[in-house]
């Protein structure tokens, strides 16, 4: 099947690491739901590092990195919603975790409201 459509071709190293992050963040909360306070603060490492890591290699390519800038900051109030639990018997702590998740909204409405629109001009 032929198709004028241009294809999204990245890097298999690229791939890797982003499976990887998968497989990182599902064994973060994993540990979070089973309440595993040593593995789950030990894992918020790897997959925020993985995070990092594909942001870092996808800054080039600008939707590509704002997208991953969204997960980034996903990632972060994701394990800061984990501590917290965690840690604390303060509820209203967690809700700072609003902060970095709409970082990653701003990051994704740029994207899909700025830039496009602006393409579109």
């Amino acid at each position: 099947m032929e198709s004028n459509e241009p294809l999204y071709v990245i890097p298999e190293r690229y791939r890797k690491i982003e499976n990887l992050h998968i497989v990182f963040w599902l064994l973060k909360d994993l540990c979070w739901v089973m309440l595993w306070r040593p593995l789950g603060l030990v894992m918020i490492v790897p997959t925020i590092g993985a995070a990092a890591l594909i942001t870092w290699q996808t800054r080039h390519i600008k939707s590509e990195l704002l997208h991953n800038i969204a997960v980034f900051f996903w990632i972060i109030a994701n394990a800061y919603w984990m501590i917290t639990e965690f840690f604390t018997t303060d509820d209203s702590l967690r809700y700072y975790a609003v902060i970095p998740f709409s970082i990653g909204i701003v990051a994704i409405a740029y994207y899909y409201i700025g830039l496009r629109f602006a393409i579109k001009k």
